[in-house]
């Protein structure tokens, strides 16, 4: 039986714990909304390993934080991110993750991001700056924010560095549109040639200033220093 949304019920039992784990994130809990572990295992007595069938939906574009992802949410909390694909439609289930791709996919990803790393901006083989480890490249997923205040979950070329520990990154679409519309005719014709060339070289102080972002509050402080006219 479908419920008033258009959907078919959580409660079906015919639709397995992963299916029924998502129409139960999508009629009960909501886009954007905290559910504790204990609502979860209430909603599903006696289901063994809900839990991880609920993370299984990870690999299909959904998006859940725990507070690893959100320090803001307690220990037995979650939240409900990113809807993905409508897993318990028949031919849906298929999987939004890299590791599915086809090696031609792959390529065509690579090629279409100018084969470098769209966080970092580093090449493939290329050595990260103080060390002497290369750039591997390969498909992630980032989540990305539409216009319309509705989110996706879209592939993109990233390094390995980029990658570890999970990092994950979102990008607002809607944010950048607006932005580009505040923009002057003069502004609009740099970015344009920016996007156009899909490169920008920054200049000496442009680079010293993103350097010094990603320095430790210690070392930012050694800098101030030296910058302190009274030093």
């Amino acid at each position: 039986m479908d419920n008033e949304q258009g959907l078919p019920s959580w409660e079906d039992a015919s639709y397995g714990t992963m299916k029924r784990a998502a129409l139960w994130l999508v009629t009960v809990i909501g886009v954007g909304k905290v559910f504790t572990k204990e609502q979860l295992r209430d909603a599903f007595p006696g289901v063994s390993q809900v839990d991880r069938r609920m993370r299984d939906l990870r690999d299909y574009g959904w998006k859940i934080d725990t507070n690893r992802e959100d320090p803001t949410l307690e220990p037995y909390e979650q939240r409900f991110v990113v809807r993905g694909v409508d897993v318990w439609v028949p031919g849906k289930a298929v999987k939004v993750d890299a590791d599915t791709l086809s090696t031609k996919r792959r390529r065509e990803i690579m090629a279409k991001d100018g084969h470098f790393c769209r966080s970092c901006g580093i090449a493939q083989g290329e050595t990260y700056a103080g060390s002497f480890e290369t750039a591997q490249l390969d498909i992630a997923r980032r989540e990305v924010i539409q216009p319309d205040g509705s989110a996706s979950v879209q592939l993109v070329t990233e390094c390995n560095r980029c990658r570890v520990g999970g990092r994950t990154l979102t990008a607002d679409l809607g944010e950048v549109l607006t932005g580009i519309r505040g923009l002057g005719r003069l502004e609009k014709r740099i970015l344009a040639g920016w996007v156009a060339d899909d490169h920008r070289e920054f200049n000496a102080i442009e680079q010293l200033w993103a350097d010094y972002r990603s320095l430790p509050e210690e070392s930012r402080a050694e800098v101030r220093a030296v910058l302190d006219p009274g030093s």
